[in-house]
């Protein structure tokens, strides 16, 4: 998801990228790197304190950003479609402070516009009677100034610096917070169904590609797959896309199925697995079918017994050990 809003911030034009983390986090830099392969600089820094809110880490990045423009983008929103009319109305706007809206169902759990006259005239941090149904995405552009707003708020009864706190003290300030409507699918990632869903709509832009000599010619790819390099496709696999697989894995006599996201090093055996994600290093061994399930890091799903029940969901957590 990380590299994903990178690759939109680049395309936007910006070449200056600022990753926040939380104290000690390494996994991440390792991942991803100085940018340098993706066409950008990075630099990391951590949020001191723990997770103190986003205003938090706006007050943070000052000494990094400094007296200029920026955008504040939140690395677990999924957004089809490119960034930069935002970047580049803003740009080209008097706004101190311009905010992606989506409409959504559950207004409840987001930032909350109140908008008149085509002007936004409030914001409150999720609203049990929100004033509209539009919902603060997790992109923001702002001018210096908002340094001044994260600086002169409270925290909120559960002790986080609010984002929606400093637009609205913006709003009081006097200066011009405007918005531009995200028409095309957004997703906020927040819930296990939200990463699935957003795996499948990225899946369908998938750019096709296998990368591996090593596929059994018994064995069946159709449809749109991505192969890396190093993985081994053997006897009786049938891959049917979209379908994304990573590097160094190892396959045999299963079924990988449309909307199937698997990460480098992962084992898969026996198993049917559809719409769902595994995450590097799992190994699933079991006569089972998998479906709308995300499977963590270094994760096991083996057999316990020859007589299991079909259909499996599962939301399983990293280093877990799972038998069926």
């Amino acid at each position: 998801m990380i590299v994903n809003a990178i690759e939109k911030v680049r395309e936007a034009g910006i070449t200056d990228v600022y990753i926040v983390t939380n104290v000690g986090e390494q996994e991440l830099q390792k991942a991803i790197g100085d940018g340098s392969n993706l066409g950008i600089r990075i630099t990391y820094f951590e949020q001191k304190g723990g997770a103190l809110g986003l205003a938090h880490v706006v007050k943070m990045a000052e000494p990094y950003i400094g007296n200029e423009p920026f955008l504040f983008y939140l690395g677990d929103n999924i957004i089809l479609g490119s960034i930069k009319p935002f970047v580049d109305q803003f740009a080209n706007s008097d706004l101190h402070c311009m905010l992606a809206l989506s409409k959504v169902k559950d207004p409840q759990r987001f930032g909350v516009p109140e908008i008149k006259d085509g002007k936004i005239v409030g914001v409150v941090e999720k609203p049990k009677d929100p004033k509209s149904n539009f919902a603060v995405t997790g992109i923001y552009l702002y001018e210096p100034v908002i340094f001044d707003a994260v600086k002169n708020i409270s925290p909120s009864e559960r002790g986080e610096l609010e984002i929606s706190d400093a637009h609205q003290y913006l709003l009081d300030a006097g200066k011009l917070v405007g918005y531009k409507e995200i028409t095309g699918w957004w997703k906020d990632t927040g819930k296990p169904e939200d990463l699935l869903e957003g795996n499948q709509l990225l899946l369908q832009e998938l750019e096709p590609g296998i990368f591996t000599e090593s596929i059994h010619q018994e064995s069946r790819i159709e449809g749109k797959v991505r192969i890396g390099r190093g993985t081994t496709i053997g006897k009786n696999v049938v891959i049917r896309g979209p379908v994304t697989i990573g590097d160094s894995c190892v396959i045999e006599n299963a079924y990988i199925g449309p909307y199937a996201s698997i990460g480098d090093s992962v084992q898969i055996q026996r198993a049917e697995i559809e719409h769902s994600i595994v995450m590097t290093g799992a190994q699933i061994d079991c006569d089972a079918r998998i479906i709308d399930s995300i499977i963590g890091s270094e994760a096991k799903v083996l057999d316990e017994e020859d007589s299991l029940p079909h259909g499996h969901k599962l939301i399983i957590g990293e280093h877990s050990s799972i038998e069926l």
